[in-house]
Parts: structure tokens; sequence; C-alpha cells
């Protein structure tokens, strides 16, 4: 699925044909770990006993469960760039650590020829597949929220991260005409009008708090169990506006559910400043069209719905 707004030179997109995502589960066989990285590991860990797919349903996730003697389990994951392996591994060094033991997995080694990850295992199954009451979505969320501020507050900026981190809306900004183009004629005049008209207003929000973002922050990296909520997935932990972190919770989970957006604000501690909400807007209209050009290239209805939904609340919103 595609990520929240972000530099549109940032994105991973569909493949260069435009490979249908359906097409690719449909014929999706299971992905053998690659020897040299079976190997690497072993030595790293000891022997293997058995080895599980465990990538996400695209055909550029390549991760892996492992098993050693004792049932101790970790999990491999080749990245699918040099950029978001760079990421990664810079994250699980410099800014997971903020989030506590057991909150997230610990990097136990690197192998940059084969853009690898070999990362500790941590307790709990992905939020949305646990069947949860509201309260215990309150929860979930609330813990989301007290994790995430800590991630945001994870040291001091050094000049160029900071200077990165600065510039995040404006690029961002930038990104809107590619994602009209990319989206074609599913958008009529007015509907392209109200995105750039967002994007125009995104450059004029002015100084927002910055710090490291996840990237994409919503349930399905949310790991849940009694010993409470983990995060996972740190490809995309950048330097930005902090609020981008809030984006796909926004047009999706909170949207229905203000009293999770409730119970993640308090957690996180302290309310959004008016330029953070204006920027959150202007995002999720970016997130809106990135949408309607990711999801029907790909054949993924729920995309291509999460983006409709957006566009025409900020249609109606317009007009009033």
């Amino acid at each position: 699925m595609p990520p929240s707004p972000i530099p549109a030179d940032d994105r991973t997109g569909p493949a260069p044909a435009r490979v249908s995502e359906r097409e690719v589960r449909g014929a999706r066989q299971t992905k053998p770990l690659p020897t040299a990285v079976r190997r690497w590991a072993e030595r790293r860990i000891g022997p293997v006993t058995a080895v599980r797919d465990a990538s996400h349903d695209w055909y550029r996730s390549r991760v892996w469960e492992l098993a050693g003697e004792g049932e101790v389990r970790w999990y491999v994951k080749v990245s699918p760039s040099t950029k978001f392996f760079t990421r990664e591994t810079r994250a699980y060094r410099h800014v997971v650590p903020a989030l506590g033991h057991g909150r997230a997995p610990h990097l136990v080694d690197s192998l940059a020829e084969e853009l690898a990850v070999l990362l500790t295992a941590v307790p709990g199954v992905p939020a949305p597949g646990l069947g949860l009451a509201d309260a215990q979505w309150r929860a979930v969320h609330r813990q989301a929220g007290a994790l995430c501020a800590r991630l945001h507050e994870a040291g001091e900026l050094d000049r160029a991260d900071r200077a990165e981190a600065e510039a995040f809306l404006e690029a961002a900004a930038d990104g809107a005409e590619k994602y009209l183009s990319r989206a074609g004629d599913r958008l009529t005049e007015e509907e392209r009008q109200v995105i750039r008209d967002h994007a125009t207003q995104l450059r004029r929000v002015g100084p927002v708090p910055v710090g490291y973002v996840h990237g994409d922050n919503q349930p399905r990296n949310w790991l849940w169990s009694p010993a409470g909520l983990a995060l996972v997935d740190f490809e995309r932990t950048r330097p930005a506006a902090r609020v981008q972190d809030l984006v796909i919770l926004t047009v999706t989970e909170w949207l229905d559910h203000p009293d999770r957006e409730t119970a993640f604000l308090q957690a996180y501690g302290r309310e959004l400043t008016g330029a953070e909400r204006l920027a959150l807007r202007c995002l999720t209209a970016l997130d809106a069209v990135n949408c309607l050009a990711w999801g029907p290239d790909n054949d993924h209805p729920e995309v291509t719905a999460r983006g409709r939904r957006t566009l025409d609340r900020l249609m109606k919103e317009s007009a009033l």
C-alpha cells in the first residue's frame, strides 16, 4: 500500500510495467530465503530449524521468520532499496531504542551487500487481526500515542536532519502535480483544483514541530499483546514534520472513531498546534490523490476507497 504523502522521489510505487498487485498476489509463491542471507544469519544466531515466509502481500516485500533451537524466533528482512535499508538500519541504531525495551524489535546485525537486517522478534499480533472491542482499541491508540511521542522526541536533530525535516512540507507540496498526473481523468477539474489549493496552503503553513517519524504509522504496524504495544517496520523512519505520522490515522481510524484520536493525543502529551492542524488537512488531500493514483493502477480497492472517501469529504467541506 502507498505511504502517506511524502516527497514524490521518496515513494515506492508499482512496478514500472504497472503490474497489478492483485495479479501479483494471485500468482504469489512462497519466497525462498536467499542462501547467502541464511548463512549470514546462522553465523550470528546459530542453526535455523525452520523458515516461514512472513512477507506482506506486495511483490517487493521480503520478510522471513526464523526459528532456532528452543523455539527462539528472529526475523530477516531484505529491503526493497538501498534508501530503505539505510533508513531502517539507522533507525534501529539511533531512534528505535527511545521506545523502550520490548516496544520494538532489536537490530541484531545488518548485511549491506544483501540489504538485509536481522531482528529480534517482539510479542504480539497486528492489531487489525484481533477483533478488538472499542475499549481495547482505545487502549491500543493510547499506547500508540505514547510510543509515537517517544519516537518523535528521540534525540536532537543534527543540522542535516533538521534541514530535511523543515523542508518536508514544501517537498510534499511539490509532489502534488505528479500525483495529479498519475491520477489522470479519475479526478474532475474541480477536484484537481481542490488538491492544488491544499498544496498551495501547505507551502504557507509555517513552522511546525519536527522530529523523527515512523513514516507508516498505522495499526498494521502495531503489534498488540498482553505485554502491551510494539511498533514494527521502520524503513520509512526519517526526519520530517511530526504531523506526518497522523495522516493515515486521520483518514481511516479516527474518521469513524474520534474517541481513538482522543485517546492517542492524550497519551501523545499535547494537542496539535493550529499550524499542524492545517498541515494535516493539506496532507490528507495529498494522500487522497496519491491513493486515487496508486489504488486503481495496482487493483487495490481498499486504497482507492480511502482516497475517494477523503476527497469527497474535502469537496463537500470546500463547498460550504
